[in-house]
């Protein structure tokens, strides 16, 4: 079961508000009045006993809101439940995500209050997955809109040029079967995973690709971004569900953009890792 965090703490902002609006409105009032008819005297309003939900509500209404609109417009913790952005990002890394970098939006709304910022090619980017929005899904900006993608041979083409890749030692994979590079997107360099000897076919992918067979019997795709929308992938290639598989990200479903490890749950546990804490994401 997916929880939406927003709309839970949206809920509970407007009920323990509502229920502190209408004690010092209405209900308070109205208790003193009577604990002032019954004892014929004046009674100050601190000195009338608050019911439970009213004591309740004054308390963590101020909480509940810090925490709204602190996730909502400035930061939001998040927590990488799989292994499909390695070697960037381990399963298991507790990251923060910057909620104004692309615009400020209502919580549950979804609807742009300020801002122009829009993501840039090669930006990890937390966002609602198109086919399940209550699901947060991380991956990298690979298309902006208008881009004409290719994939072919395990490499990536960006209106025809070809992003540099650059093959690493098998140090840092966490497999012999794979092998790392680094790419190339834009300004951003950074580390893709692909297993060793990767044979992918038509199976399962988005029926909005372009496919055609190489000269060499291998598979390719193509396809053109459109308007308002991003194509993303995980850097771990042959171990991701992302826009090959689901579609094309639009523009409205970001959450923010990925930019800080603060925790590591195998350094929590005393497993290792504990060397990511502090690092930006690139």
């Amino acid at each position: 079961m997916n929880i939406d965090f927003a709309a839970v703490l949206v809920m509970l902002t407007v009920v323990t508000g509502g229920i502190w609006l209408l004690d010092t409105l209405v209900l308070a009032p109205r208790r003193v009045r009577a604990v002032a008819a019954g004892s014929g005297r004046q009674i100050p309003d601190a000195a009338v006993h608050l019911p439970w939900y009213v004591d309740l509500s004054k308390s963590f209404f101020p909480v509940i809101l810090a925490v709204l609109v602190l996730r909502s417009f400035v930061v939001e913790p998040f927590r990488i439940p799989s292994e499909s952005m390695v070697p960037t990002l381990l399963k298991g890394d507790f990251i923060l995500v910057n909620k104004f970098a692309y615009g400020l939006r209502l919580p549950v709304l979804n609807t742009k209050l300020a801002g122009e910022g829009k993501p840039a090619r090669g930006d990890v980017v937390v966002f609602r997955y198109p086919p399940e929005p209550a699901v947060a899904y991380i991956k990298r900006v690979i298309g902006l809109p208008g881009d004409r993608l290719e994939y072919r041979r395990n490499q990536l083409f960006i209106n025809e040029q070809p992003v540099p890749l650059s093959s690493l030692s098998d140090d840092g994979a966490k497999e012999t079967a794979y092998r790392q590079f680094t790419e190339q997107l834009g300004e951003v360099a950074h580390r893709i995973q692909l297993l060793a000897n990767s044979r992918w076919g038509l199976g399962g992918l988005w029926s909005g690709l372009q496919l055609r067979r190489e000269a060499d019997g291998a598979f390719a795709w193509s396809y053109q971004v459109p308007a308002g929308h991003y194509f993303v992938m995980g850097d771990n290639r042959d171990n991701s569900a992302d826009s090959r598989y689901w579609g094309v990200l639009p523009e409205e479903n970001l959450i923010g953009k990925a930019f800080f490890i603060w925790m590591n749950l195998d350094c929590i546990t005393f497993n290792g890792y504990c060397n990511r804490i502090g690092n930006a994401i690139n």
